[in-house]
Parts: structure tokens; C-alpha cells; sequence
């Protein structure tokens, strides 16, 4: 990795970590579209709230995000669409997640090696909500100040009532008194009534050197794997430095602990702040938090899509593709997806992992992958799959291109139902029109671009002996990140 070189002023750069399944909020989340990619009512996701959030902040150089590889393209896209003042932006690419440890470790030695020990960095999380900007910023300012000073800042939530699934710091103005891990009500109680608890947000804000310092004296295996990561694996940057990108060596990554950064720093080091604030802040780390940002009935119901609901109270319902009936219930949850339904009671949200961690033992695709995917450059629907077959309908938007790869076990018939495509496949490359048809046998590279104004629609049909997502082999590194 070449240093850049570094700038007079103290840069801010906000890191968000992308990363979690979010099993608590399945169907709509699972480990292929994770809740950072959900989107909320106004038709933002809750990483494009993360972007916006970070570059609404002043002194801004960068917005750096760490994620696993496979989301890049993905949120690149996220970004796109909402990057309007072309804030530089930066990856950080996992090959699996390692914890938020390992995270901010690989955030800090790329920023002090980019922008020197001095560089502050503000690390934020895709999957909470501020709603008070202005609020945040003045915190922010008062985290850099503290920052300065050679401390870590954490941010503590004045608590509105005594929430269960937080956990909590015990402060005395900007000094941390301990942390402490989710209570039961009675102890979340008397936090209340003590008046000198806040919620921890897991937002933090340091100089790039003092992070690493506290790492060397905590936690010097994982900083030093880290690096020794980092040493070895790829990076890409344009020539004007606005965008970068470094994908940890999986070989290496791999072998980094495995443990959280409040594991690993916050509740070991004696250098910690905490700045309280009121920023309006929520986590949203299940169906019923979810549920409360949606505006509710005269009967306490939040809706998402169509329903008709009949003698039913403080339920939350959602579906987008059909219409849902609900008759003299309270207190659930109905979320439905084309491929799965799920009705919980509403005080029992936070087990809905329990059904995540079913359908992994036993080997069922719905705990990772929709029917329906969005891709950077379009979308595909699975149609009907067995054990011998799988026929989706696949939409590439115009201009854009499946990029070159092939399947090392199975074969793929291609035909083309609308549009125009340049194909290759082979040493083949042609043009294809609707009603042609392609045979792409296995060990085959191939790929296919929309040459068109409109959408090209293929039906695919994959056959032979292996027909799961990931069974991809890519022609460079940086296509490793797509899967189909």
C-alpha cells in the first residue's frame, strides 16, 4: 500500500461498517441482502441514511466503508444515487467478517497510513438511525475536541425509559465510570433512577494513532495480524484519489481473532470519553423497533404495502407483493416475501433468529438468498428450482454488463425474451436479438451487456449437478465481489 501524502489539517473521515446479517429482521434481511440494504418507508435503505449522515458532517475528506466483498458492488451503487457533492469515497473488503475489532483495526492502519497518525475517524454502524442532524453534529464537534486530546470517544444516548436490549455506560460528565452489558428491567430500572447511565450507541470517534496505541497494549495479536493482512492484499485507486479500494487477503484475514472492539479496547483501556447526547438515535435490530418508525393507526397498527385489517390493534404488517387480511389479532408481527411468511408475537421479535438458525441447520436457501435480487447492473427472480434445475428471469439494465465469469458445475441455456445483448461465450462473441437462444456449457467463460435502450429480459435455465448462488469462478479480483 503507497502512502499518500497528508494534508496540513486534522482530516475527518467517517467509517461505516456494513456489516451482520441481521437475522432478527428476517424474511426481508438474510445474509445476502442484509438489513443495511432494507429500505425504509421514505425509500432510502438504512446505509444510504449512513452515507448521508456521515457527509452532512464539516471538514469531511472521505467516507470510508468496511464491508465483505460481496456487497461492494451493491453499495457503490447505494451511494451513487445520493453522492452528490462527490465526497471522495473508500472500501475497506472483507472475505468473512471478523468482528468490529478487526474492522476498525483495518479502518485505522489504512487512514494513518493515508492520512497520518493525526487523522480522526468517526465510526458509525448502517443499521441505526440519527433523526437529529444538527444534534449530531455538535456531538461530533465535541468527540474531535476530546478526540484531540488523545482519547477515545464513545457516544452515550440519554436514555429515554428502561430499554433491556441496550447496553449501558455509567458516566460522570465526559469521564466513563464502567460499561455495562444489556440488564434485566430491574437493573435497567434503577439505571434510570440513577440518573448517570446513558445507552451505548457503539459510535466511536479517535486519532488514528491513539486507537493504534490502545491496540498494541490490549490487543496486539489482532492489530498485528491485521497488518500483516494488509501487507499482502490488494489495493485499487484512481489516479485522482477520489475512489479506493483494498480487499483484505482472505488467507490472512482469516486468521484474525474473532472478537468485538468492546471486547478487545473500550473495556480494557482507562483512555475513554463518552460526549452524551439527545440525537434522536435508534437501533434498528428488530421487526417491533422497525414497526415504530412507521406512523401508527387509531388501533396502533403500522402498515407497509396493503392490508385490511378487522378488529386488530399494535400489530405491524407488511407486504409488498399481496394483499394481507387480518382479523381480531393484537400484538403481532406479519411480515410476508414471496418465498417466506413470518408471524411473531410482538414481544418476541428479538427470537426470530431462533427461525434464522433453523434453516441454516438444515441447509435451506431462505436464510441467505431472495427469489428476487438486485445486482448492480439489474435484477434476477428465481422461477422454479429442484435439485436438478434452476430457471430464473434475468434483467440487465441498459448500458450495463454481467461481467465475464464461469460456472465450474453446471451448464446454462440462455434465451433471450426482450431486448438486445452483446454476448461472448468462448471465443465467441455476438449480437443476439430476442427469441435467440445460447448454449453456455460449464468452464465456459461468458458474459452479456444490454446494448440497448431498454431493459433485456433473459430466461435462464442452469442444469447438471451443482446449482447453488455461489458457484462462480471470476476473471480478476475485483469481480469476485459480484455473484450471481
Amino acid at each position: 500500500m503507497t502512502a499518500v501524502h497528508h494534508p496540513i489539517s486534522t482530516p475527518l473521515i467517517p467509517v461505516i461498517l456494513s456489516g451482520g446479517a441481521g437475522s432478527r429482521l428476517w424474511p426481508i434481511s438474510r445474509q445476502h441482502h442484509p438489513k443495511p440494504f432494507m429500505k425504509l418507508s421514505d425509500g432510502e435503505t438504512l446505509l444510504q441514511k449512513a452515507f448521508k449522515r456521515a457527509a452532512y458532517l464539516s471538514d469531511v475528506t472521505e467516507i470510508l466503508t468496511v464491508t465483505n466483498r460481496e456487497f461492494y458492488f451493491k453499495s457503490e451503487e447505494e451511494y451513487r444515487v445520493i453522492n452528490q457533492n462527490k465526497i471522495p469515497t473508500s472500501y475497506i473488503l472483507e472475505s468473512e467478517g471478523r468482528n468490529t475489532a478487526a474492522a476498525i483495526a483495518a479502518a485505522t492502519l489504512y487512514i494513518e497510513k493515508k492520512h497520518g497518525p493525526k487523522a480522526i475517524l468517526l465510526v458509525l454502524t448502517a443499521d441505526h438511525l440519527i433523526d437529529d442532524k444538527a444534534a449530531f453534529s455538535e456531538a461530533v464537534l465535541q468527540a474531535k475536541q476530546l478526540a484531540k486530546q488523545n482519547k477515545i470517544v464513545t457516544f452515550g444516548i440519554t436514555p429515554s425509559g428502561p430499554e433491556t436490549g441496550y447496553g449501558y455506560i455509567e458516566h460522570d460528565q465526559h469521564e466513563v465510570k464502567r460499561f455495562v452489558e444489556k440488564p434485566n428491567r430491574r437493573l435497567a430500572e434503577q439505571y434510570i433512577a440513577a440518573g448517570n447511565y446513558l445507552w451505548n450507541a457503539g459510535l466511536f470517534c479517535f486519532q488514528a494513532q491513539t486507537m493504534l496505541a490502545e491496540f498494541k497494549t490490549h490487543a496486539p495479536n489482532i492489530i498485528e495480524t491485521v497488518q500483516e493482512c494488509i501487507n499482502v492484499s490488494q489495493l485499487a485507486e484512481s489516479a485522482d484519489h477520489h475512489f479506493s479500494q483494498l480487499e483484505l487477503d482472505p488467507a490472512t484475514f482469516k486468521n484474525t481473532p474473532n472478537i468485538s472492539i468492546d471486547c478487545a479496547i473500550m473495556e480494557k483501556s482507562s483512555n475513554i470519553a463518552v460526549v452524551p447526547c439527545d440525537i434522536k438515535w435508534t437501533d434498528i435490530g428488530s421487526w417491533d423497533a422497525f414497526g415504530e418508525l412507521k406512523d401508527v393507526d387509531s388501533n396502533a397498527n403500522s402498515v407497509v404495502g396493503e392490508a385490511l385489517l378487522y378488529d386488530v390493534s399494535n400489530c405491524y404488517v407488511q407486504s409488498h407483493n399481496r394483499i394481507i387480511g387480518a382479523v381480531g389479532i393484537k400484538n403481532l408481527i406479519i411480515v410476508d416475501t414471496p418465498d417466506a411468511l413470518l408471524v411473531a408475537d410482538r414481544s418476541r421479535s428479538q427470537d426470530v433468529k431462533h427461525i434464522v438458525d433453523k434453516l441454516k441447520d438444515s441447509g435451506h436457501s431462505a436464510y441467505k438468498l431472495h427469489t428476487t435480487i438486485q445486482k448492480s447492473w439489474g435484477i434476477y427472480t428465481i422461477l422454479e428450482e429442484n435439485s436438478h434445475f434452476k430457471v430464473k428471469r434475468i434483467t440487465v439494465k441498459p448500458g450495463c454488463t454481467i461481467p465475464l465469469h464461469a460456472h465450474q458445475h453446471k451448464d446454462e441455456q440462455w434465451t433471450i425474451a426482450s431486448g438486445t445483448a452483446e454476448i461472448t461465450y468462448g471465443e465467441i462473441s455476438t449480437l443476439a436479438r430476442t427469441g435467440n437462444s445460447f448454449f453456455i456449457p460449464s468452464n465456459t467463460l461468458h458474459s452479456i451487456k444490454n446494448s440497448g435502450l431498454i431493459d433485456l429480459i433473459i430466461i435462464e435455465v442452469q442444469t447438471v449437478q451443482y446449482l447453488v448462488e455461489d458457484d462462480r469462478v471470476f476473471t480478476n479480483p475485483t469481480a469476485i465481489s459480484v455473484q450471481n
